[in-house]
């Protein structure tokens, strides 16, 4: 009994990231560590896009700082990662878009942790000059 429950244990989780990155995620705010946004990541003909799909208490619901179309519209509902393409392990060739400025940058992602996280990372030009987010997946 004990080796079927195990078993079926390790089925489920397999389940759970059999998807790669699709799925929500949790974003955490980089000056204050704390949980910022939920992300849901969806792949359509082989390319990924996320859209915020919710903001934790306390953060500002508009985009203030954004450019065009989308300045000072509510956050949830917005795409900031898309276009990114799934290639030896990591998603490259994307975009991602920084809510708080409103900035575009190149983007790549890769699942870490057993499919538990995902580090995202937003760079100019090279990926040397950029930063690396870890997002959580949400169950």
């Amino acid at each position: 009994m004990k080796k079927l429950l195990v078993a079926l244990l390790a089925l489920s989780a397999g389940a759970a990231f059999a998807d790669g990155i699709v799925g929500k995620w949790r974003t955490v705010d980089d000056e204050t560590k704390k949980p910022k946004a939920i992300i849901s990541i969806t792949e359509s003909g082989g390319t990924y896009s996320g859209r915020i799909v919710g903001l934790m208490p306390g953060v500002d619901a508009n985009c203030g700082e954004c450019s065009g179309a989308q300045k000072g519209k509510p956050l949830v509902g917005q795409t900031v990662l898309r276009g990114l393409k799934a290639e030896g392990g990591e998603y490259v060739g994307g975009k991602i878009t920084d809510p708080k400025s409103g900035k575009v940058y190149s983007a790549k992602a890769k699942i870490v942790d057993g499919g538990k996280t995902l580090q995202v990372r937003g760079y100019l030009g090279v990926s040397v000059l950029g930063r690396t987010q870890t997002w959580s997946r949400v169950p």
